[in-house]
C-alpha cells in the first residue's frame, strides 16, 4: 500500500469544526487504500500568541525555553486531530517531532533537519494506525533538546517525512486552492497553476510567494518528492510541484509575478573601493545571522562607492548595529535605512531562452509610472525594488502585460532576441 503524507496548516485546524473536517479528509484518503501519515501545524494564531506571551515575561527569552514553548502549539493540534479520528472510528496515535524521529542540528529557533529516523511511524502504520506528527519541531542528538525549525517548519517536516517514507505524494493543505499567477488579494483574476517546477517554486517562494516556503521546496527537489498544494476547504484540485516536464513542446515563458513587502534597503555611502571591502561588509552580517538578499554596488567614483542591499525588516536592528561598526572601521560616510520598499518579481522557466522578457517588464513598469530602484536577476527570475506604495500597482501592471490570467504561451515583444526569431 502506498504512503500519502498530508500536512494541514494552522487555518485548517483552527477550531474544533475544522479539526473534524480535517479528520474527514484523512478518513477519505485512508478509505481509498492509502497508508496515511499526517503532519499538523499549531491551531490558528497559537504560535503568535505564544510569542506575545513570552514577550510579556521577558525581552530576552532563552532560545532553549522558547523552543519548548513554541513546540507546544503543534502538540495540541496533533492530540486533537488524533482524538477526532478516534471519534470517527479510526485508529490513530500522535507523535511529537522527536518521537517521530525528526533529527536536527543544535540551533534553536531555526534548526535544520539532519536526518529522519521514522521507525516508530513505520511501526504505527504496520499496526493499522494513522500517525499524527507535530510539525515544526525535532530533537538535537547533540544536546537532546527540543528544537524548532523556524518559518515554514511544518512544511519541511511533511516533505522530509515523505522522502523518508518514499511516499507517493506529499499533500500540503492550506487556505488557498494552490499556487497562483499572483496574489489573488492584489490581482482578483489571478489564475491557479496546475503544475510548477521545483526550480520555479524555489524562486517564487524566495521572492514572496507564501504558499510554500523555500526550505520545503529544496527538500522536495533534493529527494524527488511530488508535492500537491491544495485547499482544506474545497475538493478542487490544486497545484503539483515536481521536476519540469521536458515532454511539453511549449511551456509558458512566465509562470507568476510575486511580491514581498517585508524587506528593508540599507545603503552604505562612500565606502573605499579596494579589494576585500565587500567581505568586510557582508562577513560580519553573516556572522550576526542577518540574511542579505539583493546587493548593488555602484561604479567607483574617486576611489569610493555606495553599496545597497536588502534584508528582512525583522533583521534591521541587528543589521544596523553591524553596519554602524563597519562604517566606522572602513571610513565610510555613513549609512541609511529605507523600510518603505517592496520587491516585485517575475518568475518563469522559459526566461532562460527568451531574453526579451526583461525589456518588456521594465517598459511595462515605466508605462505604469513605477520607478525601479534596484534590479536582481537569475536564470528564471527578474526582481526589482520599488516604493512600497507602488507594489500593488506594479504587480497588476505586470500581470496584465504578460497576460498571466490567460492560459497562453507569452511571446516577448522583441522576437529578434529570441532563438529562431
Amino acid at each position: 500500500m502506498s504512503v500519502v503524507v498530508q500536512k494541514f496548516g494552522g487555518t485548517s485546524v483552527g477550531d474544533a469544526d475544522r479539526i473534524r473536517n480535517v479528520a474527514g479528509r484523512i478518513a477519505q484518503t485512508a478509505a481509498q487504500g492509502y497508508r496515511v501519515v499526517v503532519v499538523v501545524s499549531a491551531m490558528g494564531d497559537t504560535t503568535d500568541e505564544l510569542e506575545r506571551l513570552a514577550a510579556q515575561i521577558t525581552d530576552d527569552p532563552p532560545p532553549r525555553e522558547m523552543d519548548l514553548l513554541m513546540s507546544s502549539g503543534e502538540r495540541i493540534s496533533m492530540a486533537l486531530v488524533a482524538m477526532a479520528l478516534h471519534a470517527a472510528g479510526l485508529n490513530s496515535e500522535s507523535f511529537t517531532g522527536s518521537q517521530a524521529g525528526i533529527i536536527t542540528d543544535a540551533l534553536h529557533r531555526r534548526a535544520r533537519i539532519a536526518d529522519i529516523r521514522p521507525r516508530r511511524i513505520l511501526e504505527s502504520l504496520d499496526r493499522g494506525m494513522i500517525p499524527i506528527v507535530a510539525g515544526f519541531q525535532g530533537v538535537s542528538t547533540e544536546t537532546a533538546d527540543v528544537t524548532t525549525l523556524g518559518r515554514g517548519g511544518s512544511d519541511a517536516t511533511a516533505v522530509a517525512l515523505a522522502a523518508a517514507l518514499e511516499a507517493e505524494v506529499c499533500e500540503i493543505y492550506t487556505d488557498v486552492e494552490g499556487v497562483y499567477t499572483a496574489d489573488p488579494r492584489l490581482v482578483p483574476n489571478a489564475r491557479k497553476l496546475h503544475a510548477v517546477s521545483y526550480e520555479e517554486m524555489l524562486e517564487m517562494s524566495a521572492s514572496g510567494a507564501r504558499v510554500l516556503f523555500t526550505r520545503s521546496v529544496e527538500l522536495a527537489r533534493n529527494h524527488g518528492v511530488l508535492v500537491h498544494v491544495r485547499s482544506s476547504f474545497t475538493d478542487a484540485g490544486g497545484t503539483y510541484i515536481s521536476e519540469e516536464d521536458e515532454r511539453m513542446m511549449e511551456k509558458a515563458i512566465i509562470s507568476a509575478v510575486t511580491h514581498d513587502t517585508t524587506e528593508a534597503k540599507i545603503t552604505l555611502f562612500a565606502v573605499p573601493d579596494r579589494p576585500g571591502i565587500a567581505a568586510s561588509v557582508f562577513g560580519p552580517l553573516a556572522r550576526k545571522g542577518v540574511n542579505v538578499d539583493m546587493i548593488v554596488q555602484n561604479v567607483s567614483h574617486q576611489g569610493h562607492t555606495d553599496i545597497s542591499f536588502t534584508v528582512p525588516r525583522s533583521d534591521v536592528s541587528a543589521a544596523t548595529e553591524v553596519i554602524q561598526r563597519v562604517a566606522d572601521e572602513t571610513g565610510a560616510d555613513g549609512y541609511a535605512v529605507d523600510e518603505q520598499i517592496g520587491r516585485v518579481s517575475l518568475v518563469g522557466a522559459g526566461m532562460r531562452t527568451h531574453p526579451g522578457v526583461a525589456a518588456d517588464m521594465f517598459a511595462c513598469l515605466a508605462e505604469a509610472g513605477v520607478n525601479i530602484e534596484m534590479i536582481s536577476t537569475s536564470a528564471i527570475r527578474i526582481s526589482v525594488i520599488v516604493r512600497e506604495d507602488q507594489v500593488a500597482q506594479a504587480v497588476r501592471a505586470i500581470h496584465d502585460h504578460f497576460r498571466l490570467a490567460e492560459e497562453v504561451v507569452y511571446r516577448a515583444e522583441h522576437p529578434e532576441a529570441e532563438p529562431g526569431g
